[in-house]
């Protein structure tokens, strides 16, 4: 029993603390820019980018895949490359959808 603690024990709450900051501000940065007016690329872009660093500490730090073996870590990242591949490839149509939308 001791053993499964100290493996989830490896951050200090002060750790996890920042980190959700962090994620709170990084969430109130969203919020602010969703109600901007951003050419259309640009907004994508931003909140892509925001979401990837908030799903990385997520991922790093409540998932406690930072203190994992590396080749767990290692075992995971094609996936996430292949995730934002896909979603690279579906914005086109997005954004050829968007402009057929009717006004």
């Amino acid at each position: 029993m001791e053993n499964a603690e100290h493996a989830h024990g490896a951050g200090s709450k002060k750790l996890f603390l920042a980190v959700w900051i962090a994620l709170l501000v990084i969430t109130g940065i969203e919020v602010v820019l969703s109600y901007q007016y951003l050419a259309l690329k640009v907004m994508l872009g931003l909140l892509m980018t925001l979401s990837i660093v908030k799903a990385a500490l997520i991922i790093s730090y409540f998932m406690h895949l930072r203190y994992e073996r590396r080749s767990l870590v290692l075992t995971l990242m094609p996936a996430l490359i292949f995730v934002i591949a896909m979603m690279f490839v579906v914005f086109p149509d997005s954004i050829r959808l968007y402009l057929m939308r009717p006004r």
